[in-house]
């Protein structure tokens, strides 16, 4: 019993130990200066040595990291995966996530215009570093990779800061609004009202020829005067509407009132239609 609980003692203290011990760590780096017209030479990077001396950076070419994060020996995806850039003679640092699967291979890429402008116009070169980290107990990683030289274009102007943005009152706007619409020239209008004029006299022909027969008005009018009267009150009411749509009115103006008078038209109407059938039923039409 003793020896079997020493030896258990013991096995906790060692998988304690080990777990304590583990460390991010990566492998199968590699680094790679890709630019139009000629192909990428890769570089190996490895955890326990530092990287390539100086690497250049042209101005239209592309840095590009790949490498396994691992955790005790074991890929997998840390919560920070970092490349830290540093100016040497600023201490400015600038960090650039890789972009890391599940088993921990992670991937970044890096042209001039992902610099700061201060990284842009340093003279030395930048010291990078790649940093790996979690939560947990896993030691945090963090290397020396190697030393990043920023080219400039020469045929392209050099880089300017741009000045940060400052909240403060600014001039005035003026805003121009769109123009009022208008109603068509009067000369289309009166070329339409002189064709409806002329049709008037065709229309009563027709009713003429048709067989209307104009004394059942004093009938009608006798029988129900104001249904009549307002039927035919509303039929004014709404062609005068629609001229002071067309003169003065906005349609918000014209709609409320274009609907009471077609109410009142409907109504009215309805029992108007309803006394002239009954004219019609007792033979009298």
């Amino acid at each position: 019993m003793k020896l079997s609980h020493i030896s258990g003692i013991v096995a906790f203290a060692l998988s304690s130990f080990a777990s304590a011990a583990s460390q991010w760590s990566y492998e199968d780096g590699t680094l790679s200066v890709a630019q139009k017209g000629s192909e990428a030479v890769k570089q190996k990077l490895t955890a326990s040595a530092a990287g390539p001396q100086i690497v250049d950076l042209p101005a239209s070419a592309t840095l590009k990291i790949a490498l396994t994060a691992q955790d005790g020996g074991k890929g997998k995806r840390p919560h920070q995966a970092f490349l830290t850039l540093q100016d040497p003679a600023s201490g400015l640092e600038e960090s650039f996530a890789f972009a890391v699967s599940d088993n921990g291979k992670a991937k970044l890429d890096i042209s001039n215009k992902d610099l700061p402008y201060q990284f842009l116009v340093s003279d030395k070169p930048l010291k990078s570093f790649i940093v790996l980290g979690s939560f947990g107990s896993s030691t945090p990683f963090k290397h020396m990779a190697f030393d990043l030289k920023i080219g400039q274009d020469p045929n392209s102007p050099p880089a300017a800061l741009t000045p940060p943005e400052r909240y403060a009152s600014k001039e005035e706007i003026q805003h121009t609004f769109k123009e009022d619409p208008r109603s068509p020239p009067k000369i289309i209008s009166l070329v339409f009202t002189l064709a409806i004029l002329a049709a008037l006299p065709v229309l009563f022909g027709a009713w003429l020829l048709l067989g209307a027969n104009v004394d059942h008005i004093s009938k009608a009018f006798g029988a129900k005067p104001v249904a009549h009267g307002l039927f035919f009150g509303s039929i004014v009411a709404m062609e005068f509407v629609f001229f002071l749509y067309y003169a003065s009115w906005n349609l918000f103006q014209t709609l409320p009132v274009a609907g009471v008078v077609g109410v009142v038209a409907f109504i009215s109407g309805s029992r108007a239609l309803g006394e002239v059938q009954e004219r019609r039923l007792a033979g009298q039409r």
